[in-house]
């Protein structure tokens, strides 16, 4: 244990400097290249005089400030040098208590890095002792613990808390609306993580299953009378022709050229909703779709002749919030299906060969696995629950059109997968609520919402890179910890 506590000890290793400083403006020139466009101006209504441009060039620079020592602090801090992250960061606390910055917002988030990088020194000075070393070894084994015994609690509470949330006090329309997104976003996640987390296929064109779902029911229940009911497992279905009708040009394809041609795949589904007006009405979109009902019962204040309204079958009072719990209780459970059959099909033959395939393709080859079968699979599960929740989000929404399906939709989906910790069902549920709620939280700073967005994904990533979630026990072990064969 001594032998293998010292080989954690980070010794003192010289840092090279000028790689360092060029790391570190290179980052800031980066952030000051894209936040010129966020917040470095911004058009104003002037009156007589019409919009003209508002400046804040400022701001920018001294964020660009902020970002270079931060950057830096951080390359030295990971080369075994705390002290740099130490003076920079109490520094920076300093500079945010006692310069006057342009904003209140660029203070408070000065305030949190430095914050950051003094736990980050402090953290990396630790480390490179022997008995800190000890110390962190035995913390994060008791921390792992104590985590994986956590997540059936945590997971048993998220459920119940969703269940009820409909019927708690601040349950108004804006929750409603939040949750249902929420939802959709980790079932969507769910989906994906069958393909990425767990095949190990990187897909950037995954929102394509969504749109063919949803464009299958809007076309089925507006030219063809179908109920949500029905075209649900039809748009499903269709779906997962279509990730079989992808899989197999990626056949032989990995990496970055299996993430081109997917990226490729949803841009053409995307084109062709956009052109075949004939179908889909192009550009204009789908309206008027019909909504989910239960046993025929509309959520409207007057029902159309021959049917009865859904408070008037209740004998309750109209609520437009009737809908909204309606619908977030269909995806709820969509979302908790999709769950249960992932779960499920990773302790079966297939779940075990998508690992394996994830693992080494070559080494799965040799043992008898089929990859073309198996990534066939992935592709066609992933894209079924994908065509689920296009069906919900069509009848939810009641109008589509192509510009609900472009390439940010795959991009979101995919971060919400990796942030989350590659193959972890409860990872993504963390990220889906991070992702999604943070910028409705953030809602209040304006124009820095999605720069407060952006920083708290960056501060996750750093401190951990490997996702929320990071940790996955195998479905099966050579040598189960209860000394028992599977």
């Amino acid at each position: 244990m001594a032998i293998a506590t010292a080989d954690r000890a980070r010794p003192h290793v010289s840092l090279d400097w000028p790689a360092a400083l060029k790391d570190a403006g290179v980052t800031a020139l980066l952030a000051a290249a894209l936040g010129i466009f966020i917040v470095g101006f911004r058009t104003v209504d002037r009156g007589v005089a019409g919009l003209q441009f508002d400046y804040q060039v400022v701001d920018v620079v001294v964020a660009c400030v902020v970002i270079f020592f931060g950057r830096l602090a951080l390359t030295a801090a990971a080369g075994g040098q705390p002290v740099p992250a130490l003076l920079i960061g109490a520094g920076l606390l300093a500079a945010a208590q006692g310069l006057k910055l342009p904003s209140d917002f660029l203070t408070v988030v000065t305030s949190l890095i430095g914050v950051a990088l003094v736990l980050r020194g402090l953290w990396s000075w630790l480390r490179r002792s022997e008995a800190g070393a000890r110390i962190v070894a035995d913390a994060s084994e008791q921390f792992g613990t104590v985590t994986r015994q956590a997540f059936p609690w945590l997971g048993a509470g998220l459920l119940a808390f969703a269940v009820v949330l409909p019927f708690l006090p601040f349950a108004d329309q804006k929750v409603m609306d939040l949750g249902i997104l929420i939802l959709t976003y980790v079932m969507l996640g769910w989906g994906l993580n069958i393909v990425v987390g767990l095949a190990g296929l990187l897909d950037l064109g995954y929102v394509a299953f969504y749109a063919v779902g949803a464009y299958a029911y809007a076309i089925l229940a507006t030219q063809h009378g179908w109920s949500f009911w029905a075209a649900l497992p039809a748009a499903g279905i269709l779906a997962a022709m279509f990730g079989v009708l992808l899989g197999f040009p990626v056949l032989r394809l990995r990496g970055d050229y299996l993430a081109i041609v997917t990226l490729g795949f949803g841009e053409i589904v995307r084109i062709v909703l956009l052109n075949w007006v004939d179908l889909t009405e192009g550009p204009a979109g789908i309206g008027n779709i019909p909504s989910a009902q239960i046993l025929g019962h509309p959520f409207t204040p007057n029902a159309p002749e021959g049917k009865t309204p859904f408070h008037e079958w209740l004998g309750l009072e109209f609520s437009a919030n009737h809908r909204l719990i309606f619908l977030y209780f269909i995806i709820l459970v969509l979302a908790l299906i999709t769950n249960a059959v992932t779960v499920r099909l990773r302790r079966l033959p297939i779940g075990r060969a998508w690992e394996a395939l994830r693992e080494d393709e070559v080494a799965c080859q040799a043992l008898g696995i089929n990859p073309t079968n198996t990534k066939l699979t992935a592709f066609a599960m992933g894209a079924m629950f994908a065509g689920f929740a296009g069906t919900f989000f069509a009848a939810k929404q009641r109008f589509i059109s192509p510009e609900s399906f472009v390439f940010i939709e795959s991009a979101i989906i995919l971060s919400i997968v990796v942030l989350g910790g590659m193959g972890s069902q409860m990872g993504v549920v963390l990220a889906a609520i991070l992702l999604i709620g943070l910028p409705e939280w953030f809602r209040d700073l304006g124009q820095y919402r999605m720069l407060a967005f952006g920083l708290a994904m960056v501060l996750i990533m750093v401190f951990k890179p490997k996702g929320l979630v990071a940790h996955r026990d195998p479905t099966i072990h050579l040598h189960p910890p209860n000394g028992r064969r599977p």
